[in-house]
């Protein structure tokens, strides 16, 4: 059997991975990932994918992770070998956790120079462990064809069992790494771009017979349209998170989460749950709550729990799933709506109180009502100031993307970015100050690179103001009872800094304003969304952040209890 030269290896993989539908590489650069790199290249020059280089592998690496996220295909990053591949695990444990189709393309040494101290040489086979969902090294001189198949096949979830998710394949290399004398990449049409509507909405039909039940229906991360058409077929109350893809419709409530401890949500005997419950601690009490019975669609297997781990009664097939939930109670779906509005009117009223500053509440509020396009919220705060203000859009809004996977705030940048890429629509990226300075580099382009049509809007008060709800803010909240606690607790979680954000745009060539008031953030976000990437820089004051959530529980308290409900 002849051996491959290293270009001939790179053309049949990238042969492979056309063939299996992917459409866009993140690259970064490399000596010993050249022949791929080169390979790449000839199928850009004919159209066939769209390549874009990152230095920086952890962003490549979130760039095609965003990519694959808007595009529903699957995409790769390709780095060279030693510490750049490393750099890949974050998005790889996104990826694994959130089912998304990364192909991970890691150049290596060829076997005999493993083991010698040959430079930038370590054991990169099975580097990601289980969060891959197959791996294979391809010796040099071998064909890759067979190992790129079977990655392409348990990236898109093709494999009996086995959900989509990240794959690695390993691939070695030796010299020459570079192509013929004379070498230069064709030149082509850019590949063509799918422009599709993401919101087709699933048809479920309305069952009669089923007995009266006071079940609500609970949209979590990726639930889909197809909740809300439950949910409205059933005549059922619909809890959706911003990320669920699911918050509009005339049956979803938005501030649900703070009628869970009270009426109706005390009332609740049923909850459906489709896609996984990631932000809040009302709705993890609730599916745990003792006298209501859960159900949990489950048509195909998922990789965010292990069968038997969750207290759901796991359901493939929605005739199964409209037997559990029932219809509708009588008067049961008019008292989520009604207390809704009442509770959404008093969110409405505390954050737009005559004098009332800016909030990352009402910022969440504004950026949810003027984002058209696409809409990547950050982990942290920003998410959860949606999915407390937000009121759900009466149809199909932007199409929200988070990393809920693991829920980091690793690489939020780079995935906006990818998001763009992916589907060439205008994106907006919501996300906190700390969220952005940890992937600062995700603004960096290259000259050529495409720049996407991004709108970043940074709530930025100056440090992590998420730990100030939680418990550290009752540790660090009463400095008489705890001297030095406070100061101890603003460091080590609030970590405040001084990055002066502006700069740090124009570093980048990233357009920049400032807004300080509720006006100032209306005007900006209604504001037509221009070519290229502009920065909105929401300067807030978090101090008083904790105070806000009380004053908006208490004031959504006495409306629902004024309301008659």
């Amino acid at each position: 059997m002849s051996s491959l030269s290293s270009l001939d290896a790179a053309r049949e993989a990238v042969s492979g991975l056309l063939a299996g539908g992917v459409r866009f590489v993140a690259v970064s650069p490399g000596s010993r990932s050249a022949p791929l790199a080169y390979a790449l290249a000839e199928a850009e020059g004919r159209g066939l994918l769209e390549l874009a280089v990152r230095i920086d592998e952890r962003d490549g690496a979130y760039t095609a992770l965003g990519a694959a996220l808007s595009s529903g295909r699957p995409t790769a990053v390709l780095t060279t070998s030693g510490t750049a591949t490393g750099n890949l695990l974050p998005a790889v444990m996104e990826a694994n956790h959130a089912e998304v189709p990364l192909v991970v393309l890691t150049a290596d040494r060829p076997e005999e120079l493993h083991g010698t101290g040959a430079n930038q040489t370590t054991e990169q086979l099975d580097l990601f462990g289980d969060h891959v969902r197959f791996a294979a090294s391809v010796a040099a001189g071998d064909s890759p064809a067979s190992a790129v198949s079977t990655a392409l096949n348990a990236a898109s979830g093709f494999l009996d069992g086995v959900p989509a998710g990240p794959v690695q394949l390993n691939l070695c290399f030796r010299d020459p790494l570079v192509p013929e004398p004379g070498w230069e990449p064709p030149t082509g049409a850019a590949p063509a771009r799918e422009t599709r509507p993401w919101s087709d909405r699933p048809v479920v039909a309305a069952l009669g017979g089923l007995p009266p039940r006071r079940t609500v229906v609970l949209a979590g991360h990726g639930a889909g349209p197809l909740a809300e058409a439950f949910a409205a077929a059933h005549g059922l109350p619909l809890l959706a998170e911003p990320s669920s893809n699911a918050r509009y419709g005339s049956h979803a409530v938005g501030p649900y989460r703070l009628l869970l401890d009270g009426h109706p949500g005390d009332r609740i005997e049923r909850v459906v749950l489709f896609g996984r419950p990631t932000l809040s601690r009302p709705v993890t009490a609730l599916l745990a709550r003792e006298g209501v019975q859960t159900a949990l669609y489950h048509p195909r297997p998922a990789a965010w729990f292990t069968e038997g781990k969750r207290r759901e009664r796991l359901v493939a097939d929605l005739d199964g799933l409209s037997d559990f939930a029932g219809r509708g109670a009588e008067g049961w779906l008019d008292a989520w709506l009604l207390a809704g509005a009442a509770a959404q009117e008093a969110v409405d009223r505390a954050l737009t109180a005559p004098g009332a500053p800016l909030s990352g509440p009402r910022l969440a509020q504004l950026v949810w009502a003027h984002t058209r396009g696409q809409l990547v919220l950050g982990s942290s705060n920003g998410i959860r100031d949606v999915d407390l203000a937000a009121a759900p859009h009466p149809g199909p809004g932007a199409r929200v993307f988070a990393n809920r996977g693991l829920s980091g705030i690793d690489g939020t940048v780079a995935t906006a970015t990818g998001v763009w890429l992916g589907h060439r629509v205008q994106t907006t990226l919501f996300l906190g100050d700390l969220t952005l300075l940890h992937d600062a580099g995700g603004l960096l382009l290259g000259f050529g690179e495409a720049e996407p049509r991004l709108r970043i809007v940074v709530l930025n008060d100056s440090g992590g103001a998420i730990f100030g709800l939680l418990e550290h803010g009752e540790v660090g909240g009463d400095p008489a009872a705890r001297p030095g606690a406070a100061s101890a607790v603003e460091r080590l979680f609030g970590t405040p800094h001084r990055a002066d954000l502006r700069a740090l745009a124009a570093a980048y060539g990233v357009r920049h304003r400032v807004v300080r008031t509720p006006a100032e953030a209306a005007e900006s976000l209604a504001a037509p969304q221009p070519e290229g990437r502009e920065l909105i820089e929401a300067r807030i004051d978090r101090s008083g952040l904790r105070a806000l959530h009380a004053r908006v529980r208490e004031a959504v308290a006495a409306a629902v209890r004024h309301s008659g409900h």
